[in-house]
């Protein structure tokens, strides 16, 4: 049997970057909660003992920025300051300004907040209809993160930096076949509540035991299956204190782990009045809601959009061979019935509410608890296209 094999990567909430990602969201839903009309669009930036948030926000309600920022920091898990970043101590620095005139102007008529193409992505893999590699990806860190939150006993000496990739053995028809390789790497303790040195076979015993075995189905692990635990043998020194984080640096992960096209927009701090969220999320409930009615197997879609102008530019799918029509025809139905222009993709999904810090962590797609993984399009689609 001839196979390919993929590889997709995940990292946990307390990832530098991710840190970043989810205060940039946490700052959104903070104004939305209050101000659904509100504009945002707020990055971050993180060092040892300091994070600087900027961006341009348009709104009227007074954000105690500090606080929402050290409540994420505080949730996350970095509240001890040998961490060197921690929710107590780090420095906040606010540099946000208003909205520019001139974005505003375009978009209060109802147009696209930037131009840009934007991608979604559906498959069979998973019963979420996401690809494999970064479907259990993301479900490694979030165990991670689960056991250093909720059963510490079981791993004590965990911190909340972390990253897994998983890759993937497909046979030619598309069936997976096995997980040839798992990487798992976990910031830890140097010594555990006893003083003894945490080892590196403990952690990845531990680790195979208590993390890959609870996440990864146990047909796709074989006697030819490699583990990379925590490779370089020693992980203590994590996080921001570790490694600079940015807001929008893991679109990747944040997505298809590779497995799609990406427009290269970010999403978190974002709100849907810019097209690189509110768009990427369209374009993934258009392709899930085909897969899961039967009109394709896999699907690819993508939209684009200008500045200021309401209607998307163009519209593509591509099922990948796997639709019994012909893609142009599924394009020319979806853009004669549903409307994606943004305020149309914002009343549909319900998108001015504060959701979104969730998504800033174990990815934005696949997860049944937003509104673009809603399979409410499914009958429609069967109905004309199936």
């Amino acid at each position: 049997m001839s196979t390919h094999i993929f590889t997709s990567e995940s990292v946990s909430e307390g990832h530098p970057d991710k840190v970043c990602d989810q205060v940039s969201d946490a700052v959104l839903d903070t104004v939305f909660a209050e101000d659904p009309e509100a504009r945002v669009a707020c990055e971050c930036f993180a060092a040892t003992g300091m994070i600087v948030v900027g961006g341009e926000i348009r709104t009227s309600m007074y954000i105690d920025l500090p606080e929402v920022v050290r409540g994420v920091i505080r949730d996350i898990g970095y509240t001890d300051p040998a961490l060197r970043f921690d929710a107590e101590s780090c420095a906040v620095i606010n540099v946000i300004n208003r909205q520019s005139d001139d974005i505003a102007m375009g978009v209060d008529t109802g147009g696209a907040g930037d131009q840009g193409m934007m991608f979604g992505y559906a498959c069979g893999d998973t019963d979420e209809l996401m690809p494999a590699p970064i479907y259990y990806s993301h479900q490694l860190v979030k165990r991670l993160a689960d056991i250093r939150k909720s059963d510490p006993v079981l791993m004590p000496y965990l911190r909340p930096d972390a990253k897994a990739q998983v890759t993937v053995e497909y046979s030619d028809s598309g069936e997976i076949v096995s997980s040839p390789t798992i990487v798992v790497s976990t910031q830890h303790a140097e010594h555990d509540s006893h003083g003894n040195d945490v080892t590196q076979q403990r952690i990845k015993e531990d680790v195979i035991e208590n993390v890959i075995k609870a996440v990864i189905p146990e047909h796709l692990i074989t006697d030819a299956t490699t583990y990379h635990i925590n490779p370089t043998g020693r992980f203590v020194i994590g996080g921001p204190h570790g490694d600079t984080g940015l807001t929008g640096r893991k679109i990747i992960v944040d997505t298809y782990g590779g497995r799609a096209p990406h427009g290269g927009g970010a999403f978190s701090g974002k709100d849907p009045t810019k097209v690189d969220r509110s768009a990427a999320y369209a374009a993934r409930h258009l392709a899930k809601n085909l897969v899961a009615a039967g009109v394709a197997r896999e699907c690819t879609i993508q939209l684009a959009y200008a500045i200021g102008v309401a209607e998307p530019v163009s519209i593509l799918v591509d099922s990948h061979g796997t639709a019994a029509m012909p893609d142009h025809e599924i394009a020319s139905w979806i853009s004669a019935n549903v409307d994606l222009t943004p305020g149309g993709i914002i009343r549909r999904l319900n998108l001015r509410r504060p959701i979104y810090r969730p998504t800033a962590a174990y990815g934005h797609f696949g997860r049944h608890q937003f509104p673009w993984e809603h399979l409410d399009l499914v009958e429609a689609f069967r109905t004309a296209l199936a």
